[in-house]
């Protein structure tokens, strides 16, 4: 019997490199939401890939930044926590531009922790002229000594498989830790809470995205059709007009793209049930902050 070995790796960066999304193209499906707004991903997800006689168990983490908030500081301590659990760390940063503050303490934070570092330098799609690239590369490389640095595309697939090869070879003899079919440790109305989210995250404009949270109130299987109750909360009045919208209306398209997704996500027929309600600065209180899962226990 071949001998299995495993690895537990936090995926690091500032907000909107594509972590979540370097993450969804290697397990093969969404188990992190995606969208264009920084910060989409609020709290540690764990996703599972088993292949052969590896296994890698991702954490998929918040985008590092300057907190704002309890809910930031939270955040904050996800990535922390991750990094300081992990065997080795997935850097993923943009192909180019300059290297930002949060980048360096990032970076700073990993040389502390003295463990093994992977760079993917994403959205290669994106520079048409490669001397950019290198000199990306160059950059970075210049702050840490990465045990690999790859080029890589979530968007087209490019470099991925390279990146895989490198991840697996931090691997150490051990037994699995999850099934060999699992993709992830979320409960099913953890899943189902953030596609809903994701779809307000791209249909609102950029000031109500972060001001809310979704949980799942109800979640029944009834025959061929699950039944889901979903609230969504957010931090004023005025907001909670625009998440309705006028007649109703964007709500129900918000409604509909998810009923949608959480079909595809469940193999079943969706009765998806949405309200929308208000707690002031919720961002800032604990006990909403435990009520909606995001204290980052």
């Amino acid at each position: 019997m071949a001998e299995t070995k495993t690895a537990f790796i936090s995926i690091v960066g500032k907000p909107n490199v594509g972590k979540s999304s370097i993450l969804n193209r290697l397990l093969g499906q969404k188990v992190a939401i995606v969208s264009n707004r920084p910060q989409t991903t609020r709290t540690k997800i764990v996703g599972v890939l088993t292949d052969g006689d590896y296994q890698l168990v991702f954490t998929d983490t918040p985008g590092f930044h300057k907190p704002m908030s309890k809910l930031g500081e939270k955040m904050l301590q996800a990535v922390d926590d991750s990094i300081s659990g992990g065997d080795a760390c997935l850097f993923v940063t943009e192909s180019r531009g300059e290297i930002r503050p949060e980048e360096l303490t990032l970076l700073q934070k990993l040389r502390t922790e003295q463990i093994p570092v992977v760079l993917a330098v994403n959205k290669t799609d994106t520079v048409p002229d490669k001397t950019d690239l290198l000199a990306r590369i160059t950059a970075f490389a210049d702050l840490l000594d990465f045990t690999a640095v790859v080029p890589v595309s979530a968007k087209d697939g490019s470099g991925l498989n390279d990146l895989l090869d490198e991840l697996k070879a931090l691997c150490v003899p051990s037994p699995f830790f999850f099934p060999e079919d699992a993709l992830t440790d979320q409960p099913e109305r953890v899943l189902a809470a953030e596609r809903i989210r994701e779809k307000l995250l791209i249909r609102l404009n950029d000031e109500i995205p972060h001001g809310i949270a979704v949980t799942i109130e109800r979640m029944q299987q009834r025959g061929d059709l699950l039944d889901i109750d979903a609230t969504i909360y957010c931090e004023k009045e005025n907001h909670k007009g625009i998440i309705i919208g006028k007649g109703g209306a964007m709500l129900k398209a918000v409604s509909t793209d998810a009923r949608r997704d959480l079909e595809r996500l469940f193999d079943s027929r969706v009765n998806l049930r949405c309200w929308v309600k208000v707690k002031e600065n919720w961002r800032n209180r604990e006990g909403l902050l435990r009520d909606f899962g995001l204290d980052g226990q």
